[in-house]
């Protein structure tokens, strides 16, 4: 969930408008302020006219560093981007083997073993492990999502050649030592449980079993059980079935040599066994425009989660469609948030997002809101969605819209991280490099029309799954009459 530093600002501001009369109480009086001056005492001083900050330039295509790829005999890719003058490297080494992955009854043992290799190798402790990627002026985390376990690492420019062999050492000799299972297995089981105590959390896992029934996407977190029951034999043998060169792919980004790096990849990645060849699954959502609840007895706020199957990132339509999301609810000048946060008040940070997995996305509405408005909060977000869809944008609020997408868009792209993950991501969609260069150029060329005709398309009020958790005995009438509104609007 977000957070704002706004409440933290307002908070800070509250005690420092309380702090004259503290300070009156506790050592005696305050001083006075001086004065405003009066009509009769004020100073007429000139005033300089406002003028109009000058228009911004056009907007120039992202361009992509000069990249260097290569793929060794054992079907490992590498891609090089030098990139920057700070004197950091970011490297990414990207698994194809995660959750999408694990055997029936055995949910979770692809984020254990990602823990288990954090643990140290072969031949290096995990501390010693630590303390070497320390030295390098950098540091190596381990994790896994959906679609691909990733092998994070930075470090100072010098040290790119020794941190691709202790990466090499990490992710081909793991130790998996027994002696840590047990710990492993405790943080974990403290991890989901304090995930599934989070209102939020609760909304999206009955989301995403509903649009991913029976699918490794919909898939609940694990419980104390089904963690109990993973073995450090299951761990290790999801590693070899699953971990191999042709499954993976490093990305290095950053201010290195790239002859340099090259050479430390080819000396400490070759060796690795190719390993079985990559299997990705295509999730396929469903629209069920379902209504689906969770008690929160008294709680204050209905968390609400709105989502439906919408065009993957490979679709022609993907990038346009992230300005209808940024438009409709993804922006903090969004229509969404304009009327249910500042018109109306029900909520303090309403937010929509494409939620994109490998070749799959849905498009999601999220809002905590206040538990007596639960109703009004849903007929106007389901209001915003009609009007975006029987009249289009003006070109000024396109514009704006357009101008937040594109610095997003370069701002994203502009650290080394950034670029790592985002070539991690193409790759793994299989886009080519004009899903970069010419990003900007699309996200500009989006019409009214489209946004309009797009929201039609995908973001259907009568499709929508849609999922509230909150106080039933207060929410319960609210929902009969959003069920009512649904199906008038059919």
């Amino acid at each position: 969930m977000k957070t704002f530093v706004l409440t933290a600002c307002g908070l800070a501001l509250s005690a420092a408008l309380a702090l004259p009369a503290a300070a009156q109480r506790k050592s005696g009086p305050v001083p006075q302020r001086r004065p405003a001056h009066t009509a009769a005492t004020r100073t007429t001083e000139p005033v300089a006219p406002k003028e109009t900050p000058p228009a911004g330039g056009p907007a120039r295509d992202f361009q992509l560093p000069a990249r260097t790829d290569f793929t060794l005999s054992n079907g490992l890719l590498t891609r090089l981007v030098p990139y920057g003058d700070i004197p950091k490297v970011n490297i990414l080494v990207a698994v194809r083997a995660a959750k999408v992955n694990e055997p029936a009854g055995q949910d979770g043992v692809s984020t254990l073993l990602a823990k288990l290799l954090q643990e140290g190798t072969t031949s290096r402790t995990a501390a010693a492990v630590a303390e070497q990627a320390a030295r390098m002026g950098g540091s190596l985390y381990v994790g896994a999502g959906n679609d691909e376990t990733r092998i994070y690492a930075d470090c100072l420019s010098e040290y790119a050649p020794a941190m691709l062999a202790l990466l090499a050492d990490v992710v081909q000799h793991p130790a998996l030592p027994a002696a840590e299972l047990p710990r492993l297995k405790t943080d974990l089981k403290r991890q989901y449980n304090l995930q599934r105590g989070q209102p939020g959390t609760q909304a999206e896992q009955k989301l995403l079993g509903s649009l991913y029934p029976g699918q490794a996407y919909g898939r609940p977190l694990p419980t104390d059980a089904q963690v109990d029951a993973l073995t450090l034999e299951q761990a290790r043998a999801f590693y070899q079935a699953e971990f191999g060169a042709q499954r993976t792919a490093i990305f290095i980004a950053g201010k290195f040599d790239p002859a340099t790096a090259r050479q430390a990849v080819e000396t400490n990645w070759t060796s690795w066994p190719t390993g079985p060849a990559p299997r990705l699954v295509v999730a396929k959502p469903a629209t069920q425009a379902q209504l689906l609840t969770q008690d929160r007895p008294d709680a204050p706020q209905s968390t609400l989660m709105l989502g439906l199957p919408v065009a993957d990132p490979t679709s022609p339509d993907y990038t346009a469609l992230r300005v209808t999301n940024s438009l409709l609810g993804g922006s903090f000048g969004s229509r969404i948030t304009r009327n249910i946060r500042e018109d109306k008040g029900y909520t303090y940070s309403p937010y929509s997002y494409l939620d994109a997995d490998y070749h799959t996305a849905l498009w999601v509405q999220a809002a905590d809101v206040t538990t007596k408005d639960t109703y009004n909060s849903l007929k106007e977000i389901v209001n915003e969605i009609e009007r975006l869809q029987k009249t289009p944008p003006t070109a000024d609020e396109l514009r704006g819209i357009q101008n937040y997408e594109v610095g997003t868009f370069v701002l994203r792209n502009s650290s080394p991280g950034g670029i790592v993950s985002q070539l991690d991501g193409m790759h793994l969609q299989g886009q080519p490099d004009t899903y970069l260069t010419e990003q900007v150029q699309r996200l500009n060329a989006v019409t009214p029309e489209q946004v309009s005709a797009l929201t039609r398309k995908y973001i259907r009020p009568e499709a929508l799954t849609t999922v509230v958790v909150g106080d039933q005995k207060v929410i319960a009438p609210q929902l009969k009459q959003y069920q009512a509104m649904q199906k008038k609007a059919l």
